[in-house]
């Protein structure tokens, strides 16, 4: 069961992580009006607002998705050894 639970997670990270990847590639490219870029917006930018508002620009630059995506990665991997430790 926690094999299956630690899969899962692990799909909900990638997904989550190429979501914020889309999210940045599709800013540059794509009108924000766009259905398909809207519908990434919403779901990517409820998680980008709370960084945005502690991690300031810096210059033209926003590290708000990197910091995003180190954040799934760290939780991912605690919440995977965790469910090893519960074996």
């Amino acid at each position: 069961m926690t094999v299956i639970l630690a899969q899962a997670l692990n799909i909900f990270s990638n997904v989550l992580v190429m979501l914020v990847l889309a999210h940045v590639i599709l800013s540059y490219f794509m009108n924000p009006y766009h259905p398909i870029r809207a519908f990434v917006d919403r779901l990517v930018e409820p998680l980008l607002a709370p960084i945005r508002r502690v991690v300031p620009l810096i210059g033209m630059l926003d590290f708000s998705p990197v910091i995003l995506i180190i954040l799934v990665q760290l939780i991912t991997n605690f919440l995977n050894n965790l469910l090893v430790s519960l074996r």
